[in-house]
């Protein structure tokens, strides 16, 4: 069995999140082995999305989601930093602005779809509205009609879950992939890396104090991971809970997994037609008269 394959969830099997690893341990792998990998992965990255880009056909969409301090930033840097920066976007969903709250709640996802052979990474994402805003029982301040704002929370956010696998449907149905993760870190290591932020100077910046009060949910946000993955998790649309304790263990994972979805949509080099592939070599001999 592929070392992705374990952690790969695609609605046929429902484990618990918990169960799962959240390092590399008992995978029993050698850091310099998987190294390698990641860099071979990379280097296929960079070759499928130059492909990717030039054929125009399909959009790329990589999901992250995680607890604080799980690595997003630092995934996107150390996997996606060697491709061509015209081929890809990168989005950071945040705290919802007026305007956002005052569409339907994958509306801001959607006006950041990428265009046809481009990438877009969603640092966070529409999963937001199904994890802290039921955390935080947020939608109880939304403005929304009688008859959605009496639901019961369950059968509020269940709504959801079923609005968002039509979505991921609909996008895979009109051209789109998509690659969603879930970095899995322990609240051990969370703690380790918070206090590394406090520690050093270059790493204040990344530290705020909400995020204590945010790791006092600690387990309802375990529990809400666990029905929400289990509920959007499809055989088109898988998710990929990846073990986030050791950075450069977790970067090889997701650069497994986007390389191998890259694959499977197969990029290829437009085809010229016949009446201009003619033109090109008239080109070729008017360029190579020039030297005589």
């Amino acid at each position: 069995m592929s070392l992705l394959k374990k952690y790969t969830l695609d609605g046929r099997k429902d484990p618990e999140i918990r169960d799962l690893p959240t390092d590399s341990k008992k995978d029993e792998v050698a850091r310099e082995k998987i190294d390698e990998l990641t860099l071979k992965n990379q280097k296929r990255i960079i070759d499928l999305q130059d492909r990717l880009y030039a054929d125009g056909r399909e959009g790329l969409i990589i999901v992250l989601q995680a607890m604080d301090a799980a690595g997003k930033d630092s995934t996107v840097r150390h996997v996606l930093g060697g491709i061509n920066p015209q081929g890809v976007d990168v989005y950071s969903f945040k705290q919802p602005s007026s305007e956002e709250l005052s569409h339907d709640f994958l509306w801001r996802a959607n006006t950041h779809l990428p265009k046809r052979g481009k990438i877009a990474v969603f640092n966070r994402s529409y999963y937001e509205d199904v994890l802290v805003v039921q955390v935080h029982q947020l939608q109880k301040g939304y403005a929304l009609p009688e008859r959605i704002a009496r639901m019961s929370p369950e059968k509020f956010f269940k709504q959801r879950y079923r609005q968002i696998r039509n979505y991921e449907e609909y996008l895979y149905e009109n051209g789109y992939r998509l690659v969603k993760v879930f970095l899995n870190v322990s609240k051990e290591k969370q703690k380790e890396r918070f206090l590394e932020r406090i520690d050093l100077p270059e790493k204040n910046w990344k530290f705020s104090s909400s995020d204590l009060k945010e790791r006092e949910h600690w387990d309802e946000y375990q529990r809400i991971y666990q029905e929400v993955i289990s509920a959007t998790a499809t055989e088109e649309n898988p998710w990929y809970v990846i073990p986030a304790d050791h950075k450069w263990y977790a970067r090889y994972l997701i650069s497994e997994a986007i390389a191998r979805t890259m694959k499977d949509m197969d990029p290829q080099y437009p085809t010229l037609p016949k009446s201009e592939a003619a033109r090109l070599q008239e080109c070729k001999e008017i360029l190579l008269a020039e030297d005589d």
